[in-house]
């Protein structure tokens, strides 16, 4: 879908519920976009997860969010000037209903990448209508209906009320999913069928004298007749000239020669024909088709008469062209044509004709698709638009082309500005914490994101084992806090433990803020003797043997974003001082914890042994512990 849709749901949801709501919506749909372009196509999943995400926050249901989102858009798009459309397409809601499929064939034109769907009405009266509608999106229904409900009370002041008769699913021709919905629409329609009757009436007082269908082939010589099997049984002078045989199309089926091009996504059936005759079709001529029934009679002719097929000749346009010319689809005067018109059904023989002219984009098509001009309806304008196409033909193709080469360009850089957007979220997210960089993107204050928290438990970690007196030493101290750093940022992840900062040798980590969690100090003991067990498994690339030692310590604290140009998201109080303490004074491979975090672990999952009173600087005396994972062995560490 394009962007204006969802432009249209970021608006009003922001308008009517805040940016902090918008801010949820994008989060917990897992939307990576959060701002959309008019002319750039997203997924369709968008709408529908945005929508679920809505009902869950604000506790409505999904048929409401998804009905919410299609009145935002008919609100929305007035800011494009098509709300002028809306109102010019007849004077009644019914006129708009019938004409819905023709507005989105002229949308095209600045959305060719469009998947609209199809919308006919099957019944009408003064209480309303009957209206089917296709499309190849799946639960995008309630969306329509909140579209339906806005145009209804905005440009025709009409109270609108729906209900479903039927909802089938259908696979089409290309394998996509088909739904179709028939609705009841409940409105005053008493005016519009009031002027029904009063054109019927006038029509009934007109009593013209019948004409032959042929005078009507004439008028427009490239219609089609129809009959309801969608057999043809009459075609204009100028497609007879076109097929090269006129008994060739006549008794056929519709299908054999002519491609339906538009409208997308339905069937060519006389049903689809009928109810959607306000809606302009293209069909296509197959001349392809036409050319293989020519080569099967003249391969049918020389078998009667025993001649060689390859000396004879087919005349074309006055031209003699042999058969295996016929073959290629590049052969001028042999490309395919494309008729647009309407389908009007006769009641008087219960046929449908279709009134219909080629298209006709520039006057260098006409040879290739062996027209002229005088080919074209006299009573139509094709004549002049052709010509005047072809003068303004260059002007228009050098616009075009640029055009296109700015939409190129301008979905290259969306899709650059996605991916650096991701980057610097990746960056931003390393140095401050995801809620409290979300926070600080809406606007507020860095003091707002300073929190105390009751209670967490601060980790130190130091790499011990090495020295560096050269340069050498140096670049292989980097190269070895680099591959264990990077281990242990891993493991943060996996224990739901965030990581404050490295300063030189030094791992600070914390659990319990910013987002609070109950098992801070046994995620904390599970990271450090994960941590315990890596280094001795982790392959250093210049082979030096290091280790670490771990101290922890659990209590209150302060947090908050300090710093301007290199933010970062900073741990205040005698917790961390006192956690500072027991890394200092701890031993290689060892956990060193307080007593305030022992009391918080559970027995049966680790080993607690008593280190009894130890000399901490600028605490004192204090009581400690080191901590074993409940596969601990004494026998190996006996000397502690």
């Amino acid at each position: 879908m394009y962007g204006m849709l969802l432009e249209s749901v970021q608006h009003f949801v922001q308008l009517e519920y805040g940016e902090d709501v918008w801010q949820k919506l994008l989060i917990e749909s897992e939307c990576k976009y959060t701002v959309f372009s008019t002319h750039q196509t997203y997924p369709d999943n968008i709408m529908s997860t945005l929508a679920t995400a809505l009902a869950n926050i604000t506790s409505t249901s999904l048929d409401d969010s998804m009905m919410f989102f299609g009145r935002c858009f008919v609100r929305f798009f007035s800011n494009y000037g098509y709300d002028v459309i809306i109102k010019a397409t007849g004077r009644y809601f019914a006129d708009f209903l019938s004409n819905i499929d023709n507005l989105h064939s002229q949308f095209r034109v600045s959305y060719p990448k469009m998947k609209s769907p199809s919308m006919y009405i099957t019944d009408i009266d003064e209480d309303g209508c009957v209206l089917v509608y296709r499309s190849t999106r799946q639960g995008f229904t309630q969306y329509m209906r909140g579209q339906l409900y806005q145009i209804a009370s905005e440009f025709f002041n009409l109270k609108l009320e729906t209900s479903v008769i039927e909802t089938t699913n259908k696979i089409t021709s290309d394998g996509r999913d088909l739904t179709i919905v028939t609705f009841r629409l409940n409105f005053d329609n008493s005016q519009y069928m009031c002027n029904k009757k009063a054109e019927q009436a006038t029509q009934i007082k007109c009593d013209f004298p019948p004409f032959s269908c042929c005078l009507l082939l004439e008028l427009f010589p490239f219609a089609v007749l129809l009959d309801p099997a969608l057999t043809i049984i009459g075609v204009g002078e100028k497609l007879v000239e076109v097929a090269g045989d006129k008994e060739k199309l006549l008794g056929q089926p519709l299908s054999k020669y002519f491609k339906l091009r538009s409208p997308k996504g339905i069937l060519m059936t006389w049903k689809n024909m009928y109810y959607l005759k306000s809606v302009n079709f293209e069909l296509e001529v197959l001349r392809t088709e036409l050319i293989k029934s020519t080569l099967e009679d003249l391969e049918q002719d020389s078998q009667d008469t025993c001649d060689n097929l390859s000396v004879r000749e087919i005349e074309i346009d006055g031209k003699s062209i042999s058969p295996y010319s016929l073959r290629r689809d590049s052969q001028p005067g042999l490309r395919n044509i494309l008729l647009k018109g309407q389908m009007k059904y006769l009641s008087d023989i219960n046929g449908i004709i279709f009134l219909c002219s080629p298209v006709i984009n520039d006057i260098s098509e006409l040879p290739d698709q062996g027209l002229y001009l005088n080919d074209l309806n006299p009573h139509g304008l094709s004549k002049e638009m052709v010509l005047t196409g072809w003068q303004s033909n260059s002007k228009l193709h050098l616009m075009f082309d640029k055009a296109e080469q700015r939409a190129t360009e301008l979905e290259k850089n969306y899709t650059l500005l996605d991916m650096w957007k991701r980057r610097g979220d990746e960056l931003l997210y390393s140095m401050i914490p995801k809620p409290v960089a979300d926070s600080l993107r809406t606007g507020n204050s860095p003091l707002s994101t300073c929190k105390s928290f009751d209670i967490v438990t601060v980790m130190f970690c130091e790499l011990v084992g090495f020295n560096s007196t050269t340069v050498e030493d140096a670049m292989e101290l980097v190269s070895t806090m680099n591959a264990v750093f990077s281990c242990f940022d891993s493991l943060m992840d996996a224990f739901n433990v965030y990581k404050v900062e490295t300063v030189g040798q030094i791992y600070m980590a914390v659990c319990g803020a910013p987002n609070k969690n109950e098992n801070h100090a046994r995620n904390i003991i599970d990271a450090a003797l994960e941590m315990v067990k890596h280094i001795r498994q982790l392959k250093i690339p210049s082979g030096t043997k290091v280790d670490v030692r771990i101290g922890a310590h659990s209590g209150p604290v302060v947090a908050g974003v300090v710093g301007i140009k290199v933010p970062r998201y900073c741990f205040f109080g005698d917790t961390v001082n006192t956690a500072s303490r027991m890394q200092s004074s701890s031993e290689p491979a060892m956990v060193h914890i307080s007593e305030p975090t022992k009391c918080l672990l559970p027995k049966e999952r680790y080993i607690i042994i008593n280190r009894g009173t130890v000399k901490i600087k600028g605490k004192g005396n204090m009581q400690t512990f080191w901590a074993f994972d409940n596969i601990y062995n004494g026998e190996e560490n006996s000397d502690t």
